[in-house]
């Protein structure tokens, strides 16, 4: 076990648990039709490095083109947490700005990953 991060949805109906003890394994913004929507800077992790802790029958889960890429969100107060990548289905994509003491705004040179320019697949 690593550094233990606890973040949440606004409501905090939906919460989860991440093991940072080797840190995200990269920060991006996608630029695909729903990234650029959304406007998050995600940080991948591991699928066993992430535990959801509390909400789950409060999570709606959001699927489109490929239907690979599971996208989840709090059915309270809309706020993306997480998803499963189609680029890499053993990783979670986790939304930063709900990572308990963190400021996604205080990041600089988030690199952008171009979600568009595959042929329009979820990221």
């Amino acid at each position: 076990m690593g550094e233990i991060k606890t973040g949440s949805c606004h409501c905090g109906k939906v919460q989860f648990e991440i093991d940072l003890g080797q840190g995200f394994l990269a920060l991006n913004r996608c630029d695909c039709s729903l990234c650029r929507r959304r406007g998050t800077v995600m940080g991948g992790i591991p699928l066993d490095k992430f535990k959801l802790i509390a909400g789950v029958d409060n999570l709606a889960l959001y699927q489109w083109h490929t239907n690979t890429a599971k996208h989840y969100f709090c059915q309270t107060c809309g706020v993306y947490t997480h998803h499963q990548r189609r680029s890499d289905p053993t990783q979670y994509g986790v939304n930063i700005g709900c990572v308990d003491g963190v400021n996604p705004f205080a990041l600089a040179d988030i690199p952008v990953t171009h979600g568009a320019s595959e042929s329009h697949f979820d990221p």
